[in-house]
């Protein structure tokens, strides 16, 4: 549910990320642009290896030192500027105003670390309170995100939970301290879709309770009509479409979009109809494409497309589109993009 207030609480610009490799220099983000109000959830969508997770990584700044370096954007929260902030400033913003939900509890979480251990740890360091009242606001944390029996709970460890009750585990650190602005790393991948629809809902019922801001990052559109405001789509690190989730659902005018909605299954369509995947593969980032990095896969594609890259166009006011078919010179070769109603067919 989006707020009132018109001032973006993060902003980024231009953002461009790099990784050095063996093989080369990997561009993994270039030129990334969004921005969140608070109260809002923004969606960003796209393939495997487009950019989404790096982007967010970025935001929180916990890409490896040693391989990867922002070469140039600003990213800015409240009106500060993250990319000029030293490690000490950035563990204080982390987890008290930004916190993140990765892809694997497995991984991100400590099984030799009770969990009462782990919620606690971010309590005590950010709210700087005894560990008697860090208890009892991780027990609080635990009831919220629908844990069952909390007091027994904190002493128990990761491998004594179910994948939903990790998530919510997850979720139950990253929002102990009431951060402005959670970052959702595929929090609903690998979980059956009944489990998907209780963390969809926790998330919102977190959003109503505390009116933090939610960037959610997915390639499940099922997930993103049920819960965005609005949607970026990214391919080969840049986002290639923005709009709010009615205006990319019913009125998607980049072809990779119509491309990722022609090949998701809907409840509106024909039994006997089949799927339309995207043909082809992603560019390689280690020399990616001099035009438009969709081009090579792309039914509409122009010479124009191969020989240089697009701007974003507006199509309406909230509504942009990185594509050369929004150039007035080429409207008669645009084909009408496919419409879904969201409700009907994502059920």
């Amino acid at each position: 549910m989006t707020n009132a207030n018109p001032n973006p609480l993060l902003e980024v610009d231009n953002l461009h990320v790099t990784f050095t490799t063996h093989g080369g220099t990997v561009q993994a983000v270039r030129g990334v642009s969004l921005s969140l109000k608070p109260g809002e959830t923004l969606a960003i969508v796209g393939e495997s290896g487009c950019g989404k997770s790096v982007t967010a990584r970025s935001l929180m700044r916990l890409l490896p030192e040693h391989s990867s370096r922002i070469t140039g954007g600003s990213i800015r929260f409240k009106g500060r500027e993250l990319t000029a902030l030293n490690e000490r400033q950035m563990r204080e913003l982390r987890g008290s105003e930004i916190s993140m939900i990765f892809q694997d509890a497995m991984t991100a979480l400590n099984p030799t670390i009770s969990i009462g251990e782990q919620i606690m740890e971010g309590i005590v360091r950010h709210r700087k309170v005894s560990r008697s009242e860090a208890r009892k606001q991780a027990i609080e944390i635990l009831k919220l995100v629908g844990i069952p029996n909390p007091e027994a709970r904190l002493k128990q460890y990761l491998h004594e939970f179910s994948g939903g009750m990790r998530q919510r585990i997850m979720i139950a650190i990253a929002v102990v301290c009431e951060p402005s602005v959670l970052i959702a790393d595929e929090p609903t991948t690998a979980l059956d879709v009944t489990i998907q629809a209780q963390i969809i809902e926790l998330f919102k019922k977190l959003q109503e309770r505390t009116g933090v801001s939610i960037i959610i990052i997915t390639h499940d559109l099922g997930v993103v009509a049920k819960i965005a405001d609005r949607v970026n789509v990214m391919y080969a690190g840049q986002v290639v479409e923005s709009g709010t989730v009615d205006e990319l659902f019913q009125h998607p005018q980049h072809p990779y979009t119509q491309g990722l909605l022609g090949s998701m299954p809907r409840l509106d369509m024909e039994k006997d109809v089949p799927l339309t995947p995207i043909p082809g593969t992603p560019p390689d980032l280690f020399a990616p494409p001099k035009g438009c990095a969709f081009a090579a896969r792309c039914p509409y594609a122009m010479k124009v497309c191969g020989a240089y890259p697009p701007e974003p166009v507006s199509v309406s006011a909230s509504h942009t589109a990185a594509c050369w078919l929004q150039d007035e010179r080429a409207q008669n070769v645009f084909q009408p993009p496919i419409k879904i109603n969201i409700k009907s067919a994502l059920g």
